[in-house]
């Protein structure tokens, strides 16, 4: 199920087509990475994936880079109560980023809040990227990770990782200022959420 599929967001007053607004957020991404922009963001923290959903979301969005101040549940599982959302955020960004296992172990944490109305896992798994590229000098190659596979996994890491470190890690690779890998990577992390292959989105 896609991570960012929630039930009652919609987009901002100007009622996009959801595979429009799609299209227009992955622009955004490329460009981010195009601009160079990428570099200026801190990796790690809390300001770093408020800024990055920024990025993604600016004008699509009218919460574009704003932790929310609802709940939010999806399938059943309710993410990280708003009441109590800060905490969550301020022990996670305290988390150790030293290894593939302490990022991924953070990464699975920071699902696991869902700061975002909406958005969520497209602004996480660059997120995901900036800490392997600064910490470990490696990227994860998301084309070579498949869809249904990685979907069950991030399903199954709040109860344990493993599988998703499993999944992740034959993709590491240490190319990391390839382009061609990165804007793939992109396009993949959309079509996670239901953008793209087919020319179509089926992220509500």
């Amino acid at each position: 199920m896609p991570q960012d599929n929630l039930k009652g967001v919609k987009p901002d007053t100007r009622r996009l087509e959801q595979g429009e607004l799609d299209g227009i957020s992955l622009e955004k991404a490329r460009a981010l990475y195009k601009s160079g922009d990428i570099e200026k963001i801190e990796a790690g923290t809390v300001k770093g994936l408020m800024e990055i959903h920024r990025r993604l979301f600016q004008g699509l969005y009218d919460f574009a880079g704003q932790i929310r101040n609802k709940n939010i549940s999806k399938g059943g599982f309710r993410f990280a109560s708003a009441l109590y959302l800060e905490a969550a955020l301020e022990k996670i960004e305290r988390m150790p980023e030293d290894s593939f296992e302490e990022i991924v172990a953070k990464y699975v944490e920071m699902n696991i809040a869902h700061p975002f109305m909406e958005g969520n896992g497209r602004a996480m798994r660059i997120w995901l990227d900036l800490m392997l590229v600064r910490r470990l000098k490696v990227r994860v190659d998301w084309q070579n990770v498949d869809r249904s596979l990685y979907l069950q996994a991030m399903e199954r890491s709040p109860v344990n990782d493993l599988e998703l470190r499993s999944l992740l890690e034959p993709s590491l690779t240490k190319d990391t200022d390839n382009m061609d890998i990165v804007f793939k990577g992109l396009e993949q992390s959309y079509y996670y959420e239901g953008y793209g292959k087919n020319g179509d989105s089926h992220v509500l």
